[in-house]
């Protein structure tokens, strides 16, 4: 398996170490390091921590591949533009036991973290974490920056659009449209379409809050 150098982590929190750890297992990097806010943080997971998020631009030469791994998704995003920008290669990371159709594409930043299924003709943008045993069935189509959790199932010909977060073990029934900085929450069961900035809960889920795209 051929080397892509050395991957530099922004964010050394519990989904850093999720992320640091599945691409410990792809063994496509020689050397991984986190960059993280915490100064009291040395080592997290056996992996160094060698400076703060502001340090990114001291590191390319050593590190030439950029991840960020940090929940809130609006934020992810900013901080991947950031690091493609200064020159860093954006990777998709994906665990080996997950299982992706040939037939479907995922763009730089997402992780595809454990027991993750992906069926034929879905679209994966940018910055997505796809979540631990989270399913995405056909021809489903996911905007840039979007949280799909741990558990959660989303049906045949979904459109979820940029910055949506679907909570643990919510599922979205077929030919669903949700609209962007949405939260689902954890076990919501979609069956209507869903607008923007919004919070939905319950079975079937219901409208509970509307905000502003600040979420």
């Amino acid at each position: 398996m051929n080397s892509l150098g050395n991957l530099l982590i922004l964010g050394a929190g519990g989904h850093g170490k999720v992320v640091a750890e599945t691409a410990l297992r792809t063994g496509l990097w020689d050397e991984i390091a986190f960059l993280d806010n915490d100064s009291t943080l040395n080592k997290v997971i056996g992996i160094p921590v060698i400076g703060g998020f502001d340090t990114y631009p001291n590191h390319k030469e050593t590190y030439s591949s950029a991840i960020v791994a940090i929940g809130n998704n609006h934020s992810r995003l900013t901080w991947l533009t950031t690091l493609e920008q200064a020159g860093y290669k954006i990777p998709v990371i994906i665990h080996p036991s997950s299982i992706l159709s040939k037939f479907c594409e995922i763009e730089s930043g997402t992780v595809v973290l454990a027991g993750v299924v992906v069926n034929a003709n879905a679209r994966i943008a940018k910055g997505c974490i796809l979540n631990t045993s989270s399913t995405i069935d056909h021809d489903c189509v996911i905007g840039n920056g979007v949280h799909i959790s741990p558990g959660t199932n989303v049906s045949g010909t979904v459109t979820i659009n940029d910055f949506t977060w679907l909570g643990v073990g919510s599922k979205i029934v077929n030919n669903i449209t949700i609209g962007s900085y949405v939260i689902v929450a954890a076990g919501a069961v979609v069956i209507n379409d869903i607008p923007d900035s919004v919070m939905v809960a319950g079975v079937p889920a219901q409208i509970k809050k509307c905000f502003g795209d600040e979420t």
